[in-house]
């Protein structure tokens, strides 16, 4: 003889937050690629600006 469950039982899942640290990262690395590439930019515009002089 078996015996089955009577109720399944229902456990609380924690609600995910937003991960503040993986957010403040990725902010982070995207202000320093914008300054990268702007630093490049006007590298290059100075650069040709000199070239051309």
């Amino acid at each position: 003889m078996t015996q089955e469950a009577a109720a399944e039982t229902q456990v609380p899942t924690p609600r995910e937050r937003p991960d503040l640290f993986g957010a403040t990262l990725l902010a982070t690395i995207g202000i320093a690629m914008l300054t990268w590439i702007a630093g490049l930019v006007w590298g290059t515009m100075v650069f040709f600006n000199w070239l051309v002089s």
